[in-house]
């Protein structure tokens, strides 16, 4: 008789399963805090009343325009969403500033949405305002380097956009005393002009036409000659004659008006 063979016992293999620890999100506290808003109007008034109905704001979200009103006894500023009696509450600026405590979170949402908020009101922040004057410090310490750099005849020329023939009357030591001055005070025009190439070129027709060498009309349109009326150039419309005359010099043309200019002028 056959044996019979004994069979093997089939090992099963047990996958394991490893199972990832599921994170946990936190959920970030909202962070309330007090809030000072400012006016941003040239003329600051003792108080300004800010307007605090009849206000709509797009919402994306539903596809229209909602109507907003602040209410102090609701806790919406959407009217669509307001239930009662709707109290309208006034929104006062006193000496420029309003603050907001914390615990008012509906007039700072209103602020937020408000449509003037950024043209004639904002949120008073520090940083920024920070950013802001360091900026103008270093932009105001670049222009005063750039200042000091400059010859006496371009000094003149930044000058004279600013006070004109006056300018002509003015000392040496005057004239870089206001240098400086215009400088520090206007810091960003200051370099605008100071990096202008056609400055010098501006400043010689402006001064050819102080002593008559050339002459601009009445009307501001047509600079001729002093001596005989010929007429040099017509300025195009709505442009600064001067910035006109500039251009006009670098031409082939001009270019030869500009040399017997420079030559009358010494």
């Amino acid at each position: 008789m056959e044996k019979t063979k004994k069979q093997k016992p089939v090992e099963q293999k047990v996958e394991q399963v490893i199972e990832k620890p599921v994170e946990v999100k936190k959920q970030q506290k909202t962070i309330y805090k007090d809030k000072v808003y400012e006016l941003t109007l040239n003329d600051t008034p003792i108080v300004y009343i800010l307007k605090s109905r009849g206000i709509y704001w797009f919402d994306e979200e539903v596809g229209y325009e909602r109507e907003m009103k602040y209410c102090e006894n609701q806790r919406t500023v959407f009217v669509d969403e307001m239930k009662g009696v709707q109290r309208l509450s006034q929104i006062i600026f006193r000496d420029g500033q309003l603050y907001v405590p914390k615990e008012k979170q509906t007039l700072q949402k209103f602020l937020e949405l408000h449509p003037w908020n950024g043209t004639k009101f904002a949120e008073y922040n520090a940083v920024q305002i920070a950013e802001n004057d360091m900026d103008y410090l270093e932009k105001e310490i670049e222009a005063l380097n750039v200042a000091q750099t400059l010859d006496i005849d371009r000094m003149e020329a930044v000058l004279r956009t600013e006070f004109g023939n006056k300018v002509s009357q003015m000392s040496s030591k005057e004239i870089k005393r206001d240098t400086l001055l215009f400088a520090r005070q206007n810091p960003y025009l200051f370099l605008e002009l100071a990096y202008d190439e056609n400055i010098n070129i501006r400043n010689i027709g402006i001064k050819a036409t102080e002593r008559g060498i050339i002459k601009l009309s009445n009307d501001q349109r047509t600079f001729m000659w002093g001596t005989n009326d010929r007429k040099l150039l017509t300025v195009p419309f709505d442009e600064n004659p001067y910035s006109a005359l500039a251009a006009y010099f670098k031409t082939d043309e001009g270019i030869e008006v500009f040399q017997t200019i420079e030559k009358k002028l010494k």
